[in-house]
């Protein structure tokens, strides 16, 4: 643990040094091909920096963070777009942590669109009224901490119950991570974020659940770097409809080849595409899911008390199939709870 600290810390510092040259430097060049010349040996440090990390936990932690979502915001910020972009310029200390944590600065509009910062973007999806049960931080950290505690009986369950007792454990896991990252940004700042999560457990369709509910601030950054620029390259081709499809597909592909490599990070072991496959899966039931609406009507939709139901199984069967099995068969969700229980011992 100790040394893992101390790496942390030195990737830590190496993460502020490069922020450090994208703020005071790159940011001083040209938007476009220069700034992104000047942004890649950034951007290849950062597919490094979880390699020395022994932690799965802290591996995978610093390759969400910054392998992924950090050089996705350095990518839009060579073109003047994403979080990282504000005129006039967010203050070095805002940049950083905007950069570093996966947060998201609450907005009274929608997001511009990058092709025209004056034009807003497509209204959100509208979700069905349904009894919601908001957990607030501290009991989404008690419910964790009850879950890790209790990991040792879990596993006389059988693998159905286990394969929930996952994806219970996995959502809340994400939400106090993000949860707290919003926190310290909150206190630090003074400024109002957006949740990380709108009570997923609640959603009525796949579309809803990816789009509008959960892990809200990878949706964001893949709607800016993949959903955006995809659909404005096809829209003059194929129709502004037909390239909103072919850019959700689009996205889909990108975050599971994204996870693939979180994965990789974690596990150290050769990718066998199975998250890929979950991803592109659900791409392609979302795009139905579209066009079923489209010939049914935006009005027509099952009942809350089914689509609910529905949508939560085919996510939880479909994680079994494809998305836990690269974790499990690793032993890397034994290794992470025991590491959640250890650091638990060492604050202690």
């Amino acid at each position: 643990m100790a040394a893992d600290l101390y790496t942390l810390l030195k990737i830590s510092a190496a993460v502020l040094a490069s922020l450090l040259y994208s703020y005071f430097i790159s940011s001083k060049l040209p938007k476009g091909l220069p700034r992104l010349l000047s942004l890649l040996p950034i951007l290849s440090l950062y597919t490094l920096l979880p390699l020395p990390l022994s932690s799965l936990l802290l591996a995978g932690i610093v390759a969400f963070f910054i392998t992924w979502l950090a050089s996705f915001k350095l990518l839009l910020f060579c073109f003047d777009s994403g979080p990282l972009f504000s005129d006039p310029p967010l203050s070095f200390p805002l940049f950083v942590s905007i950069a570093c944590y996966p947060i998201r600065i609450k907005q009274n509009q929608y997001d511009p669109d990058p092709q025209n910062p004056q034009k807003p973007t497509d209204p959100p999806l509208k979700t069905i009224d349904s009894p919601k049960l908001p957990l607030n931080l501290p009991a989404k950290g008690f419910l964790f901490a009850v879950l890790v505690a209790g990991d040792d009986f879990a596993q006389n369950l059988s693998p159905n119950t286990m394969l929930c007792f996952y994806c219970v454990s996995l959502y809340l896991f994400i939400d106090v991570v993000l949860g707290i990252c919003n926190t310290f940004v909150r206190w630090g700042f003074g400024i109002e974020l957006e949740p990380p999560s709108n009570e997923p457990y609640l959603a009525t369709s796949l579309r809803d659940f990816w789009g509008r509910r959960w892990n809200l601030l990878v949706s964001n950054t893949l709607r800016w770097s993949v959903f955006l620029p995809v659909r404005a390259a096809v829209s003059g081709v194929v129709g502004r409809r037909r390239a909103a499809v072919v850019a959700v597909f689009a996205t889909f592909v990108v975050s599971g080849l994204m996870h693939e490599l979180v994965f990789y990070y974690v596990t150290g072991a050769i990718p066998t595409w199975e998250v890929t496959g979950f991803f592109v899966l659900h791409g392609v039931c979302v795009v139905v899911e579209f066009w079923v609406k489209m010939a049914l009507g935006e009005n027509w939709r099952l009942h809350w008390a089914v689509a609910g139901p529905l949508t939560l199984a085919f996510v939880v069967i479909t994680a079994a199939w494809l998305f836990f099995p690269p974790l499990l068969k690793t032993g890397v969700v034994a290794a992470v709870i025991g590491e959640c229980k250890a650091a638990a011992g060492y604050v202690k």
